[in-house]
């Protein structure tokens, strides 16, 4: 079994996008899989529903728990899978727009995460940063080589 650490993950961004314009793309299921996920089911309220299907097969699964209009979004995350060493809603993400110039900073937290498991949830985090910056920029990220 896993344990638990208290270090988190983080990461940052810019976005050459207003926070309202790269709010969107964190509340809105289109706007979404642009970005991350084959099939994307929210409900961007405390309490409603996130599940990502984010590459096909490995389906995310969690609960709002904060959704503030242009500045902030948290979530509870998790696998799926039978087995998975990060089930459903035991971890939170944390996603944070900070006005910068004509952009927006992304700030993006995940907490609760095993420790044997962060680094595997960095590298994929930096995978859907970096589409996001595409979409938030109105780039077409293209298709996601994870999904193939």
């Amino acid at each position: 079994m896993a344990t638990k650490n208290t270090e988190e993950l983080q990461q940052e961004v810019r976005i050459a996008a207003v926070p309202a314009t790269v709010f969107r793309f964190l509340i809105d299921p289109e706007r979404m899989k642009l970005w991350m996920g084959t099939s994307v089911t929210i409900d961007p309220r405390p309490g409603g529903i996130y599940k990502v299907n984010v590459t096909g097969r490995d389906i995310a699964r969690g609960e709002y728990l904060e959704v503030t209009q242009d500045s902030r979004v948290v979530f509870t995350w998790g696998w799926e899978a039978d087995g998975s060493p990060v089930p459903p809603g035991s971890s939170t993400v944390e996603i944070s727009l900070v006005p910068d110039g004509d952009g927006t900073i992304v700030r993006l937290r995940h907490s609760g995460l095993p420790a044997d498991e962060r680094e595997k949830h960095a590298e994929g985090w930096a995978h859907y940063m970096k589409r996001l910056v595409e979409a938030g920029e109105e780039r077409d990220p293209g298709p996601d080589p994870l999904t193939m």
